[in-house]
């Protein structure tokens, strides 16, 4: 294998621009030529596909986001995308393809991997769901840009003694909303697995005010069934009946811009350059991700057909910590 491409698809996660970095220079170090797919998906159909060099990939390691660009593409989803993807890269000589993505990406990657084409996944998304590694590229930091939101909030609420909602990401999977619970002393969190209904919110804040607490929090994902919408029509609706407000702030993308941590840009260092590795040894069709505390490999047909599950133990945890 002489030509090596890498794509990031799907969301944006800080960290994404550190693991192109790495996949470049280890496979420029391993006498291979390195390309860089621009647009996801999107741009393995077009044929959107450029040389990267050691210089394209200099100051990049800092930087959110992804440089390549990135997009969700319903038409990759076909046969007829995939083949012609496919015939992209070997128009180049292109013999490998690295995906830096989460769930959807991964499945792509599945897809191609299943047509004969060698490709290796790299667990990114700041959702935090994807199986395979317990921590994703883009988690820490949005972590870390919760926490600070939090504490942050947390001011405001105890000077005006108040009650605060806070939706973050997750989708169908509440990681961040339970870690960011636990860490930013949430009184309640609301996650897909986990739901609260807004009666019993309104009865776990009186109860926090009753205790002496001057300020109350609750994180909400953003998926769950009892969103910062649902939760806020409730307070709206029974606001005599409660006898207190509930500001609703939510995070959105802020979440997943800005500059990776530390953490991400060794994680996300170490796993692209895992990634060349592993096509450079002809151990395609596996997911690089985080496992234990080190980097471990896992078939890209179990990724597409497991999902992760949330710890009970860290939602017990959060209550107990609530008291």
């Amino acid at each position: 294998m002489r030509r090596i491409a890498v794509v990031t698809s799907g969301g944006d996660a800080p960290g994404m621009n550190a693991a192109v970095r790495a996949a470049t220079r280890v496979g420029i170090g391993a006498g291979i030529e390195v390309f860089g797919v621009r647009r996801g998906y999107v741009g393995l159909i077009e044929n959107d596909i450029v040389p990267l060099t050691v210089r394209d990939v200099s100051g990049v390691l800092q930087l959110g986001g992804t440089f390549l660009g990135t997009a969700r593409s319903e038409e990759f989803k076909t046969d007829k995308a995939q083949h012609k993807a496919i015939e992209n890269l070997q128009r180049r000589s292109i013999h490998g393809l690295i995906v830096i993505g989460g769930n959807g990406s991964q499945m792509g990657s599945y897809a191609l991997w299943e047509k004969g084409f060698p490709v290796v996944g790299v667990a990114s998304t700041v959702d935090n769901d994807l199986y395979g590694s317990d921590i994703s590229i883009g988690t820490d930091t949005a972590l870390n840009i919760i926490i600070e939101s939090t504490d942050r909030i947390k001011t405001t609420a105890e000077s005006h003694t108040r009650a605060f909602l806070i939706e973050v990401m997750g989708r169908h999977y509440g990681y961040l909303a339970l870690i960011s619970g636990i860490a930013g002393g949430a009184e309640v969190v609301v996650t897909p697995e986990f739901e609260v209904d807004p009666a019993t919110i309104a009865d776990e804040l009186r109860s926090a005010y009753e205790r002496g607490k001057k300020y109350a929090l609750v994180v909400v994902t953003d998926g769950a069934k009892n969103n910062a919408e649902e939760i806020a029509r409730y307070f709206k609706d029974h606001g005599e009946e409660i006898g207190f407000e509930l500001r609703v702030t939510i995070l959105g993308h802020v979440q997943r811009g800005g500059p990776p941590t530390a953490f991400d840009r060794l994680l996300a260092t170490r796993l692209g350059a895992a990634a060349v590795n592993l096509l450079l040894d002809g151990n395609g069709g596996k997911l690089v991700g985080w496992i234990g505390g080190q980097v471990a490999y896992t078939s890209l047909e179990d990724v597409v057909s497991n999902t992760k599950v949330l710890d009970v133990n860290l939602w017990q945890l959060a209550q107990i910590l609530a008291e």
